[in-house]
């Protein structure tokens, strides 16, 4: 976790500024507001692996934040600073993030603390199975109650572990698979789920950029294409965002920022050839196709139209939000902005994409994995042959409509190629993907513009998130 000033609030105390400040704004009774705000349980849990010859104890976390929905859902990340306030935090921003995007789930969020660059992959292996079982036993792992997924320092491999170990553990159970998200394809996971944080700035950009009253709330103008991007932070969701955003819409990463440094260049940084190094040598350092900045966080102050931060919290915080130039910034991380740098910021007319919404591709794809393993059934598969058999007769009537009437024009090769291939996994996922980060947008921007006292897209999207989770909590009874 990056280091907060200590003249402002810690994370957690930054979400729950933003969450009261939300609720101040809404007619709930006193004690739905605090059923609301706190965080339902937390487990901790301190256990032993035998690893090079003697027992090492670690420290891990489960936490329920809303069951308004079940089952809850959140990552489990390994980092050597993991702590139950920080992980309480992400319990809670998944609540509102689920709600926000109406995926049917309450808010979780789990940690080990670790270091899994200390560990080799059969030491990291043990260690999440034993750390799974612990959770598993008491039903914090179920695909009914509570389903894990990657978050920082965890992915594929873990994922699968975990799977594994509730399988052995509930041999029964058909759904099995279903208890944990992120799994790699062949153990039951969905296409499109490694890439799906970064592909969902990439479309929460795209949708911010279809509408000219946001465009120019922050000062800018067009569309993506040459759009100067800083992104700080190139792992997993930083990589696809700036790779989808250069590839496909034309923007240019200018700067990179990571552990070592910052990296440079003017013209467009190599997103690939950047990730390769990157992963050989640990670091920005001594990369070739840009030029190497000592000092990687005063790169979050240059000048440019997009700033990403996809890596830690509170890296946007009193004692630099002042200096910070972008003037549109989307938190691809959790909780990159503090509350205080929020208001610094919000002052300044900085247009802010917040976490709970930009971040959102990731448990949204999860969801479609969750439902994939419960139906056992991939998307796509009774469908796609008919829906290509029903083009195939559309354009071969086209066809013969130019024969028998002597027009001879004919459809590009191109668009035949395109119009004729049936949906797959993977473009259901991202038209799934793709629609839900637009329908999400357009309901915070609605009370973001229709409200007043409402001066920003935070405030709008945990006024949408509380008004959902309130609205299941009634209709239980409460």
């Amino acid at each position: 976790m990056a280091s907060i000033p200590a003249n402002e609030p810690s994370f957690r105390q930054s979400v729950e500024l933003m969450f009261n400040r939300a609720a101040a704004l809404m007619d709930l009774s006193p004690g739905l507001e605090e059923k609301i705000r706190v965080c339902n349980s937390t487990y901790v849990v301190r256990f032993g692996v035998k690893l090079r010859g003697e027992i090492k104890t670690f420290t891990g976390y489960r936490s329920v934040h809303s069951e308004h929905m079940e089952p809850v859902k959140g990552g489990i990340r390994y980092a050597p600073n993991v702590n139950q306030d920080e992980v309480e935090a992400l319990a809670s921003l998944m609540t509102f993030k689920c709600a926000l995007v109406e995926a049917p789930f309450g808010g979780s969020k789990g940690g080990l603390c670790i270091d899994p660059r200390e560990w080799d992959e059969d030491e990291l292996d043990r260690i999440t199975r034993r750390f799974a079982y612990e959770l598993i036993k008491r039903d914090l792992i179920n695909p009914s109650q509570n389903v894990p997924a990657p978050d920082m320092g965890t992915g594929e491999r873990e994922m699968a572990v975990i799977a594994d170990q509730y399988a052995r553990m509930n041999t029964t159970d058909i759904n099995a698979k279903a208890c944990v998200t992120g799994k790699p394809i062949h153990a039951g996971g969905i296409q499109g789920r490694i890439e799906a944080t970064g592909r969902g700035v990439q479309y929460a950009l795209r949708e911010f950029f279809r509408h000219p009253e946001d465009i120019k709330a922050a000062n800018l103008s067009g569309d993506l294409e040459g759009k100067r991007i800083i992104v700080q932070g190139l792992g997993n969701v930083g990589y696809h965002a700036a790779l989808f955003l250069r590839d496909e819409d034309g923007a240019k990463i200018t700067h990179v920022i990571e552990r070592d440094g910052a990296v440079h260049n003017d013209q467009g940084l190599d997103i690939e050839a950047l990730r390769a190094h990157i992963v050989a040598t640990g670091g920005v350092r001594d990369f070739k196709g840009g030029t190497f900045i000592e000092d990687g966080a005063s790169a979050l102050e240059a000048e440019c139209d997009i700033l990403i931060p996809a890596a830690l919290e509170g890296v946007i915080n009193l004692s630099n939000a002042a200096r910070i130039k972008a003037p549109l910034i989307i938190e691809a991380a959790n909780g990159p902005i503090t509350a205080g740098a929020d208001d610094v910021l919000r002052e300044k007319g900085v247009v802010i994409i917040p976490d709970l919404y930009a971040n959102a591709g990731g448990v949204t794809v999860s969801y479609f994995e969750w439902v994939k393993n419960l139906s056992h059934i991939r998307f796509g598969r009774m469908q796609r042959r008919q829906e290509e058999s029903r083009h195939e007769l559309i354009v071969n009537e086209l066809e013969r409509l130019s024969r028998d009437t002597g027009i001879g024009w004919t459809l590009s090769p191109d668009f035949k190629q395109k119009y004729l291939r049936g949906a797959g996994e993977l473009e259901l996922v991202r038209s799934g993907l793709d629609d839900t980060m637009r329908t999400a947008y357009q309901a915070m921007r609605e009370v973001w513009h229709d409200r007043h006292d409402v001066p920003d897209l935070r405030m709008a999207g945990f006024l949408v998130s509380i008004a959902r989770v309130a609205a299941s909590y009634r209709a239980k009874g409460l």
